[in-house]
């Protein structure tokens, strides 16, 4: 499964994620995608979502918004991700 988080270190909505990914040690199975510090992320994001917002974690290539839906995927799933 690929999983790539598209975010940036001063949103406090990633950082909801970011504690969820720690929580569940599975910060070395997601490609980490900042849209700060590479303006190509945020226009692929856009691109494909039509939407600017993160957190946003793609699921083999489909776009989740919302950091609590995310943390909460990433919780159920972790056993299956590990």
């Amino acid at each position: 499964m690929t999983l790539e988080l598209y975010y940036y270190d001063e949103c406090p909505y990633c950082q909801i994620v970011l504690q969820a990914i720690d929580q569940t040690k599975l910060r070395d199975k997601i490609t980490f995608k900042n849209t700060r510090k590479d303006p190509k992320n945020r226009e692929k994001l856009v691109a494909d979502t039509g939407r600017g917002t993160v957190p946003c974690l793609y699921i083999d290539g489909e776009p989740m918004h919302e950091s609590r839906d995310i943390a909460n995927w990433l919780k159920a799933n972790a056993s299956k991700l590990a």
